[in-house]
């Protein structure tokens, strides 16, 4: 069983905010293979499907970012999911926007949604991909609760539309060769 995680803040008022690109990547799965987020558990609503006959869960944390890491770990306890499974998608101010890494491990870099994660799991030694939407000079929690421009979004829609590829792909390949096909 894979845990298919987007990071994102629940309510209207963050959707196309650039700490919601994970939330966009389950978004762009979900209506690629027509599924919806049917279920509710542990403040997070998700839907079972399988690919290539492994089961998989599609996730979408409802506290705030900074709180991904509790829901989580709850997702990983009570289905019995092993960190290696785990697939986190997210923001990176590091990255420009309409760019994508998917990574083995690594740090926060500032990211108080992959702290908690950090915190909850013992160890930042999980998998990842890390949506670029660039730094700005204004202040760091207004550029990241702040909307897309249309320029913006335009490039990270191309980023955006091979998620769906990117989770299949993480169910059936080998994390290397997710890594090399990709990055």
């Amino acid at each position: 069983m894979k845990l298919i995680v987007g990071l994102g803040n629940k309510g209207n008022e963050y959707n196309n905010t650039r700490h919601n690109v994970g939330f966009m990547a389950i978004d762009e799965y979900l209506k690629t293979y027509n599924l919806e987020l049917n279920k509710s558990k542990f403040d997070g609503l998700y839907c079972e499907t399988n690919i290539n006959n492994e089961k998989i869960i599609l996730l979408k944390p409802q506290k705030y970012m900074n709180l991904s890491g509790d829901v989580i770990i709850k997702y990983i306890n009570y289905f019995k999911i092993d960190i290696n499974d785990i697939l986190i998608i997210h923001d990176d101010m590091d990255l420009s926007i309409g760019t994508f890494k998917i990574r083995y491990k690594g740090g926060p870099g500032g990211h108080n949604g992959l702290k908690n994660i950090a915190a909850n799991l013992k160890t930042d030694e999980y998998k990842r991909i890390r949506i670029g939407i660039s730094k700005n000079n204004i202040n760091m929690i207004d550029y990241v609760l702040g909307k897309f421009n249309n320029e913006e979004l335009a490039k990270l829609n191309n980023v955006i539309q091979i998620m769906p590829n990117i989770i299949n792909d993480f169910v059936t390949l080998s994390f290397e060769n997710l890594m090399n096909k990709y990055n």
